[in-house]
């Protein structure tokens, strides 16, 4: 689906309610939204008591305030997560 932000490319490094819903509803506009995690996972993926997926270790909020985004992880502590991030 297109949107109005078609062609924006955002990375997002938020947590918790209110910078995932920011960024998800620049998603749905139609921006490429990259969410940035660190290498043991937003905390959020554990919030709450409903678990969806193989490992059943993603939350229903998680997965709800992170749709039409893609996901890596990055240690940005490192130089190779740093350059990642840059590029």
């Amino acid at each position: 689906m297109s949107g109005v932000l078609e062609g924006i490319r955002v990375l997002d490094f938020t947590t918790a309610m209110a910078g995932p819903a920011a960024s998800m509803l620049l998603g749905d506009f139609g921006a490429e939204v990259i969410k940035v995690e660190p290498p043991d996972g937003e905390s959020s993926r554990r919030w709450g008591s409903a678990r969806f997926g193989e490992a059943a270790d993603t939350s229903g909020l998680f997965l709800a305030l992170n749709r039409n985004k893609a996901s890596i992880t990055l240690d940005l502590k490192s130089d190779e997560g740093a350059a990642a991030v840059e590029d």
